[in-house]
């Protein structure tokens, strides 16, 4: 009978610490991807990004660079500009159309002559 007990006992104990075990996650890297791709803020970066892209690909959509922009968004901003410039030869930044010849330089028309910066 003693033996019974010993046995129905450990068998409990090992069947309790099975299924608390078996409730943990057994792919990390899964989780975290499922996990990562239900964030809010991954959703929000992936609008980000779109906004960028569509940025990049049109040198006439306005880049507004403000006093109050951090330094990131800044170099981004600028790096989009600069991106356009030598994609497309032209890039609208703070309202101002910008234009770079075959020689690489930069200006902007001013009452229909060229200014270089």
């Amino acid at each position: 009978m003693n033996r019974f007990l010993v046995f129905l006992i450990f068998g409990i104990t090992f069947w309790i610490f099975k299924k608390i075990n078996s409730k943990k996650t057994k792919n990390l890297k899964l989780d975290k991807f499922k996990n990562k791709l239900q964030s809010k803020q991954t959703n929000i970066e992936r609008i980000f990004l779109r906004e960028e892209e569509k940025t990049f690909s049109n040198p006439n959509i306005n880049i507004y660079i403000g006093t109050y922009d951090n330094e990131d968004n800044i170099n981004r901003k600028l790096n989009i500009h600069r991106a356009r410039l030598s994609k497309f030869k032209k890039s609208k930044l703070n309202g101002e159309m910008i234009f770079q010849d075959d020689e690489q330089r930069i200006y902007k028309i001013n009452n229909g002559n060229k200014v270089y910066l």
